[in-house]
């Protein structure tokens, strides 16, 4: 069965997480309740090129592979790059996508143009990424911030602002069920912001 219909299946259902390869050096992969409304809030299409910076283990790199045109994987880790291309070997997501260590803002420079902007880690440059991407950013493309700490969701939104955007932040705190012998333990996941907005 190739229908259009159940590639379209095979492409929005989510990678799980027991599947990536890890470390624990590096951070990640993104959980996948994240990765499933990263997806929604970016609007990919099959057309798109999108850029990941501070990729990681390859979470959210992966996903992009499987929906988009073309996915720049960027880290300044050497590690974290040899990760996420075990991750995308493993699920024979590498023909589409370039893995690039470099540091962010400068490697943006070097890029073609792109329709999302993907920031997961950004070293505290998170100022300057924003600026440069936007330059970089088609028409209706997409910016898309993570985030974990506090300080990162306020400095983002601030940036926004300032160029003349007004984002959509939402934050989410995930649950997970443990089941035990005596009944289901609720675990709570650190809370992760998104923060997110068209390029007007």
């Amino acid at each position: 069965m190739n229908s259009p219909m159940h590639k379209k299946m095979i492409e929005d259902k989510m990678i799980s997480e027991q599947d990536f390869i890890k470390d624990p050096e590096i951070p990640g992969p993104t959980k996948e309740e994240i990765r499933c409304l990263v997806m929604c809030k970016s609007q990919v299409t099959q057309t798109d090129t999108v850029v990941d910076i501070g990729c990681g283990t390859g979470g959210l790199t992966s996903e992009f592979a499987r929906r988009a045109s073309k996915v720049y994987a960027v880290d300044k880790n050497p590690e974290a790059i040899k990760i996420t291309q075990l991750n995308l070997e493993k699920f024979q997501l590498s023909d589409n996508v370039e893995v690039v260590e470099a540091s962010a803002p400068q490697v943006l420079q070097d890029l073609p143009n792109f329709d999302i902007l993907v920031v997961g880690g950004s070293s505290g440059k998170l100022h300057e990424i924003i600026r440069e991407g936007y330059k970089k950013l088609n028409d209706k493309g997409r910016i898309i911030v993570t985030s974990i700490l506090l300080e990162t969701r306020v400095e983002a939104v601030k940036i926004f602002k300032e160029l003349g955007l007004t984002p959509e932040v939402v934050e989410v705190a995930i649950t997970r069920g443990r089941i035990m012998e005596r009944g289901t333990m609720m675990k709570a996941q650190n809370p992760v912001t998104i923060i997110s907005t068209p390029k007007i």
